[in-house]
C-alpha cells in the first residue's frame, strides 16, 4: 500500500503524551521514520515499542529542549542516523495560567523556556536540514509545524503570559514562512482550542478546578483530532502549503 510519507524522517517534540504521541502514530502510519523527543524516556520507549511492532522505524531521544545544546544534539542524532530530516513538529508546550499579580514569575520563565526557547532551538538546528531535504527528496518539499493555541490568537484574563508565548509562536511562524517560501519548506502554525491532554496537569488544584468548570459544558477535542490535522498538512501535494489552522471544539465560544 502506498504511504504518503514513505522514505521521510520526522522529528516530534513532546512525543511522550497527548498531541505529540498521537502525531507520532499518524506519521508512522504514513510511512515516516519518527524521532520521538521528550524528557520521559519510559513513555518514549513504550511508544517506540508499539510503533516498531507495527513495522515502523523509530528513534528515541531523551532530551530537554530548553537546553540549547541538548536541542541541537537531538537534531544531530537524527541526521547522524538517517542523514536527512523532512518533517519537524514543534509540539512540546507548557501551560501555567493565573493572574499576573499573583503568579510567581518562575512560572513565566518555565513557559518561555519551553514554549519559546525550546521551539526556537529545535527550529534553528533543524532548518538547514529541512532546506537540504527539500532539494534532494523525491517529494521536493519539507514541513515545519509549530503548535500554538487559540490563546495566542484570543488572549484571556488569567492567561496573559501563556497567551504571550503562543502569540509569539504564531508571529515567529509567519515570519519564518516568508523566509522559506522559495525553498519548498512549508511552515505552518496550528492553533488548537481546548484539547483533552496532560497540558493541565501542571496547574494548581484551584486553577484546574476553575478550568474544569469553564469547560464543563464543552466536548473538548482529542489529541487524535490535532494529529489528524497535522497529517493533513504534511501530506498535501508539494504545490499546497497550509499555513495556519485554528481548530476549536464545536462548543467552544472563546
Amino acid at each position: 500500500m502506498f504511504k504518503k510519507l514513505q522514505d521521510t524522517v520526522a522529528l516530534v517534540t513532546g512525543a511522550s503524551s497527548g498531541i505529540g504521541e498521537a502525531t507520532a502514530r499518524r506519521l508512522a502510519a504514513q510511512g515516516a521514520t519518527v524521532a520521538l523527543v521528550a524528557r520521559r524516556r519510559d513513555r518514549l520507549e513504550n511508544l517506540a515499542s508499539e510503533l516498531k511492532n507495527l513495522g515502523g522505524e523509530v528513534l528515541v531521544i531523551e532530551t530537554d529542549i530548553t537546553d540549547k545544546k541538548q536541542a541541537e544534539h537531538a537534531v544531530q542524532q537524527v541526521i547522524h542516523k538517517y542523514g536527512r530530516l523532512d518533517t519537524v513538529i514543534n509540539n512540546a508546550g507548557l501551560m501555567l495560567i493565573g493572574g499576573v499579580a499573583e503568579t510567581p514569575s518562575i512560572e513565566w520563565e518555565r513557559m518561555i523556556s519551553v514554549n519559546i526557547n525550546g521551539l526556537l532551538y529545535i527550529s534553528h538546528a533543524a532548518l538547514p536540514y529541512l532546506i537540504q531535504s527539500a532539494l534532494t527528496s523525491e517529494r521536493k518539499v519539507t514541513d515545519l509545524i509549530n503548535i500554538s493555541s487559540v490563546s495566542g490568537r484570543k488572549p484571556s484574563a488569567g492567561q496573559a503570559v501563556y497567551s504571550l508565548t503562543k502569540s509569539g509562536v504564531a508571529a515567529f511562524t509567519e515570519a519564518l514562512r516568508q523566509e522559506t517560501a522559495g525553498l519548498n519548506v512549508r511552515v505552518a502554525v496550528l492553533e488548537p482550542g481546548a484539547v483533552g491532554t496532560e497540558l493541565g496537569n501542571h496547574l494548581s488544584d484551584d486553577v484546574r478546578k476553575q478550568l474544569s468548570n469553564v469547560l464543563s459544558n464543552i466536548e473538548v477535542l482529542e489529541a487524535e483530532d490535532i494529529a489528524e490535522t497535522i497529517e493533513f498538512i504534511v501530506t498535501r501535494p508539494r504545490r499546497v502549503a497550509v499555513n495556519e489552522i485554528l481548530v476549536r471544539p464545536t462548543d467552544q465560544a472563546m
